[in-house]
């Protein structure tokens, strides 16, 4: 075990977004990589936004992409009295206080500040104010520095400073007594002992707030690493507009989470051409020395081309087990003498989603088939009908096996003089209900002799 100690906290508002699950699966793969500690907290101080539903989702997703954590989750909810004793620590130390500014205040305050073209911070009115004995409302800001400049090295962005005049004095408890975002997040990180704080780039402007509460806390600051953010084919920050951003709804949709986790990756971080990266893959290679700077473009059409990879070389067992589940999401009960295995092996090359794979299994395991009615007028003539009843006969005197199956053909094909076309495609449409099934040995072994001979039956029945 290393001395590293990473952690992924989401914010139980809503589902887990494409950005944030890239986020947990940088963290996990330096983690296992350095054979570090992972941590997992639920950062749910917005008590009124956060719901038990939320908590859930993240938590089914994240086991669904195979990030498993070390510790946790921990909970912000459960550590209250911890941020109030820190809150009475910078209090009892002077390096917080009590601000009694009511909103209409600081209203107006940021509408001079603006009009005088100064940036619309808090000015500092009650930092040096004698705390009132009345029960006033209050707010508690922490006491920024007001010169010099808060540097960090950024793991991935280098060198970012910024100077402490353009840091107000940001409010660490509310009104009602609840802390905030930018007051627990430290706690959190140093309690847990946090040795690097990797995370979206949208916290870079929080990053040295933060540092000046580690220290007025007397904390270790940990090392920063911020992640470029991901953005739409318009080059705007990824929302519901170019797509589905929720990582179970890819589930859904019919993707494996390893070309979810092989497609978030790679946006970011590269390993020289390579495109195609399994879990193992990734734990050897991962460094943040190949995250790159600059945002990543979502491409749908990559994710999906990923996807089609993972089903084609997916092993059919377990695409089988899957397979079952979206089957019966489209309604079907999968009868116990079809092999689900075996059906993967006839689509694996025709599906690039499991919505697809189950829409195209559908005939295998319906009680009753449905034709397409182009097909059936095309290919299911009374001249059929004698071909389909030589067929049934050989088949029935047969093995039920391949060899079996390609005789009676071949013996039919014999008998009739007709090409294999003309007796193929026809029996396709009588097994399939469709002309675009797989292939037709491949399909009368998968149904089983029975099923099969069903079928024909129930197809001369339809031609009448």
């Amino acid at each position: 075990m290393s001395d590293l100690r990473v952690r992924f906290a989401p914010s139980p508002t809503g589902y887990l977004h494409i950005g944030g699950a890239r986020t947990a699966l940088f963290n996990y793969l330096l983690a296992r990589k350095e054979q570090g500690t992972f941590i997992l907290r639920i950062e749910d101080t917005d008590v009124e936004r956060s719901t038990q539903e939320s908590v859930d989702a993240i938590l089914q997703a994240m086991d669904w992409l195979g990030l498993s954590y070390d510790e946790g989750p921990f909970y912000q909810t459960e550590r209250f009295d911890l941020y109030k004793e820190k809150v009475q620590q910078l209090l009892a130390e002077g390096k917080a206080y009590k601000c009694y500014c009511t909103a209409d205040e600081l209203t107006t305050k940021r509408e001079a500040a603006m009009a005088n073209g100064d940036k619309p911070q808090y000015d500092g009115s009650c930092r040096e104010l004698t705390p009132r004995e009345d029960d006033a409302p209050y707010v508690i800001r922490f006491k920024s520095k007001r010169d010099g400049v808060t540097s960090f090295n950024d793991k991935i962005k280098g060198t970012i400073s910024f100077n402490n005049q353009e840091l107000d004095d940001m409010i660490i408890q509310r009104t009602d007594g609840t802390p905030t975002y930018n007051f627990v997040v430290v706690i959190d990180d140093a309690e847990m002992g946090l040795t690097l704080v990797l995370r979206g780039d949208d916290h870079v402007n929080n990053t040295p707030r933060q540092i000046q509460i580690y220290q007025a806390l007397g904390y270790a600051v940990p090392e920063f690493a911020h992640v470029p953010m991901i953005l739409g084919a318009d080059k705007k920050r990824l929302s519901k507009r170019h797509g589905a951003t929720s990582v179970m709804a890819y589930r859904e949709m019919g993707y494996l989470p390893e070309a979810l986790v092989n497609y978030l990756v790679r946006l970011g971080w590269s390993f020289g051409d390579e495109e195609i990266f399994s879990m193992d893959d990734l734990v050897e290679k991962f460094t943040l020395d190949n995250v790159g700077r600059s945002a990543g473009v979502f491409n749908p059409d990559k994710l999906l081309w990923l996807n089609e990879h993972y089903i084609k070389t997916g092993d059919p067992q377990q695409l089988g087990t899957l397979l079952e589940e979206y089957l019966q999401q489209l309604g079907f009960q999968v009868p116990a003498d079809i092999d689900l295995a075996e059906v993967v092996k006839t689509l694996q090359d025709r599906s690039k989603t499991m919505v697809e794979m189950a829409e195209k299994a559908a005939f295998y395991v319906c009680d009753e088939l449905e034709y397409d009615a182009k097909a059936q007028q095309k290919f299911l003539t009374a001249e059929q009908k004698p071909v389909f009843e030589a067929l049934i006969g050989k088949l029935e005197s047969r093995e039920f096996n391949a060899e079996g199956v390609e005789a009676a053909f071949k013996e039919v094909l014999k008998e009739t003089g007709l090409k294999f076309g003309k007796v193929g495609q026809p029996t396709r449409v009588a097994l399939s209900g469709g002309t675009s099934a797989p292939g037709i040995f491949e399909v009368m072994l998968v149904l089983g002799r029975e099923r099969t001979l069903k079928r024909l039956r129930a197809a001369i029945e339809r031609i009448g």
